[in-house]
């Protein structure tokens, strides 16, 4: 880049220096809604000087600015109610500015400093993690750095989100994850300005959060046998296994997490997943099933409970909760008061997928439901279900929520959709009056192969980056209005601690936050990945682990005419240069570089990949078995 002449203010409150820049060098996720770079920098100070009014809600604002400059960069801060020379002036707008809103903010550097003004402290809160982004990147180290120029680019960003909702799933219930681990969920999520923490408290595997009035939910529900492997095809454990693995949250914990989160501007909302998925209450409780023999479930442990490769796919053991008891709507009443003590959010998710019908279908009781409430289908059976559950729910101050299966028999008059078996669903419910959050497998779901399946843990589907990046929440020909916005979701059968959970988080999610906070009209992937390229480097400094599976090009094989073997080999981003080899030794950029088709050798058992950036390895290296590649190509 050209230098001009630099041009150095000093004072005690920092300097500017200018140079010729281009809006190359600001790079934020998501992308902000105006940019309007300046010539020059602004250097801050040893004494970083911060006006801001004292009320409770600028506290973690303040808190994260006084953490990041004097971890990272070893610099004092100062705070204060009035300082016309201040560095950083964190301003509430005494007039609303109305094209901002609630959470957005006007951020400004100038030669004299910084300047963040919003309506609301969560604007002020998104401001500050957008300053971050301006920041070197040695910010998010944990150490002050050394020989680093603390300096911010001059600037005006104007910034508001376009979706309300913006969220992201973590399934606690497939593996148990601790406090302190949803704590730094929250913080991670924070600095790309999610503001929904949808946290999946029960199923099969577990029950996780306390139930005062139900203490077996815990004492039982909440622990099985430890196992490690493929999921779902685990020996099922003996009945005098000890059953010592998982854990759950008391209301006290979940207390604290809710506060977190608030002081974060983060709303946390649970979900309790019935009437499937509740093998975990049913082992506590077996009253709740329709099938006899009950009492003699275990929580689930990743054995196989379900038959998946048959319609409807149904139970081997029920794990459903009973339609046609009272005792089971009982039971949810003393679950749904307690829990909504406990959770000042609005919506109430209930769960609703997934639900095997086989054990209903043999169920005396059921058919006697049937019969009494004219119901013709087992999915109108799960429609009476969930009314009687939205009921329960709306009695308790809440708005009920569910997946896009409590449409199928008819929708309850109030509920909340989530869609997730595409946007259909959605389309559907959306049509029909209901509020609508998008989070379509087809683009979101995290739990999803980022590559590979000889680089990931075993599961049914891949999720590539790019793909992610084409999340659009809102179909054409639906009223936006009731697209309340989007949310990604990580279900963890194959996430066994809390460095797979980044892993798998990171980078998609930045995808996502760009899709329910970012303008329509600036998407764009070209742009978009550079800058995920730097937050890469910000992940190593932070000590976050992420997947560096967008590197991986993609393998196709091919059965030519004259039955040998070849493959194709894509990369998901321009720009990369792969090299491999077949003689079993490991490939580096003076190998054969890949142009064209491959033909494999007659004898070769491996190829290996890697790929390069110019010199620099950015790739895994992949070992693809050439048996693998003739299963795909077939015969």
């Amino acid at each position: 880049m050209k230098k001009l002449s630099l041009l150095v203010f000093s004072c005690f409150i920092g300097s500017l220096s200018f140079a010729q820049q281009t809006a190359t060098d600001i790079s934020i996720i998501p992308e902000p809604v105006k940019i309007t770079r300046h010539v020059g920098l602004f250097t801050l100070p040893k004494i970083v000087v911060v006006q801001s009014s004292s009320q409770p809600e600028m506290t973690s604002i303040l808190d994260l600015l006084k953490k990041k400059f004097s971890t990272a960069a070893g610099k004092t801060v100062s705070v204060k109610a009035t300082a016309p020379a201040a560095t950083i002036k964190l301003v509430l707008n005494k007039t609303a500015n109305a094209i901002i809103g609630k959470e957005g903010y006007l951020l400004s550097v100038n030669s004299k400093g910084i300047t963040i003004s919003a309506n609301e402290p969560a604007g002020l809160y998104y401001g500050v993690q957008t300053l971050m982004q301006l920041l070197p990147k040695e910010i998010e180290g944990f150490e002050v750095a050394k020989n680093v120029n603390w300096t911010v680019p001059v600037v005006d960003i104007t910034d508001y989100p376009r979706f309300v909702w913006r969220g992201l799933m973590f399934d606690v219930s497939r593996h148990f994850f601790t406090k302190q681990e949803v704590k730094h969920f929250i913080d991670d999520m924070v600095k790309y300005k999610f503001n929904l923490l949808h946290m999946h408290l029960t199923d099969d595997e577990g029950w996780r959060i306390e139930i005062k009035s139900l203490p077996r939910l815990t004492t039982v529900g909440a622990y099985n046998a430890k196992r490690e492997g493929a999921f779902g095809d685990f020996i099922p454990p003996p009945a005098d296994e000890p059953r010592t693995y998982g854990g759950f949250y008391t209301q006290n914990d979940i207390r604290e997490i809710v506060k977190y989160a608030k002081d974060r501007f983060v709303d946390v909302m649970p979900e309790v997943d019935v009437p499937g998925h509740s093998l975990a209450a049913i082992a506590a409780y077996p009253q709740l099933a329709s099938a006899a023999g009950a009492d003699q479930y275990k929580v689930r442990s990743g054995e196989k409970i379900m038959d998946w490769s048959k319609p409807g796919h149904p139970a081997l053991v029920d794990n459903s909760l009973n339609p046609a008891s009272e005792y089971t709507y009982e039971f949810l009443d003393k679950v749904v008061g307690e829990i909504a003590q406990l959770f000042p959010f609005a919506y109430m998710h209930m769960g609703g997928d997934e639900c095997a019908k086989n054990f209903w279908e043999q169920s005396d009781q059921v058919k006697a439901l049937m019969a009494k409430e004219n119901l013709k289908t087992m999915e109108e059976v799960q429609s009476y279900f969930e009314k009687r559950v939205e009921k329960i729910v709306e009695s308790k101050g809440k708005k009920f929520m569910g997946w896009d299966e409590i449409l199928e028999g008819g929708i309850g008059p109030n509920a909340a959709l989530m869609s997730w078996r595409g946007i259909q669903g959605g389309i559907e419910a959306a049509k029909m009056g209901h509020e609508v959050v998008m989070s379509p497998t087809t683009y979101v779901y995290l739990d999803y192969m980022q590559s590979d399946k000889i680089t990931e843990p075993p599961v049914y589907a891949s999720l590539r980056l790019n793909k992610t990046y084409e999340f659009e929440p809102v179909p054409d020909g639906v009223d936006a209005k009731l697209i309340k916005g989007g949310q990604a979701n990580l279900w963890t059968e194959q996430v066994y601690n809390f460095r797979q959970v980044e892993y798998m988080i990171w980078p998609r999610a930045l995808a996502v936050s760009e899709a329910v906070w970012s303008p329509k009209a600036k998407k764009d992937f070209t742009v978009f990945f550079p800058k995920v390229e730097k937050q890469f480097a910000r992940f190593d400094l932070s000590e976050t682990k992420y997947s560096p599976s967008v590197y991986d090009p993609t393998f196709k094989a091919i059965r030519n005419a004259d039955k040998s073997l070849g493959v194709t080999l894509t990369p998901e981003v321009p720009g990369l240069d792969i090299y491999y080899s077949f003689d079993n030794s490991s490939p580096d950029r003076f190998y054969p570089k890949y142009t064209s088709t491959l033909l494999v050798p007659i004898d070769a058992t491996q190829l290996k990949v890697v790929t390069y950036k110019g010199k620099q390895q950015v790739g895994r290296m992949l070992i693809m078995p050439v048996e693998e590649l003739n299963k795909r190509a077939g015969k």
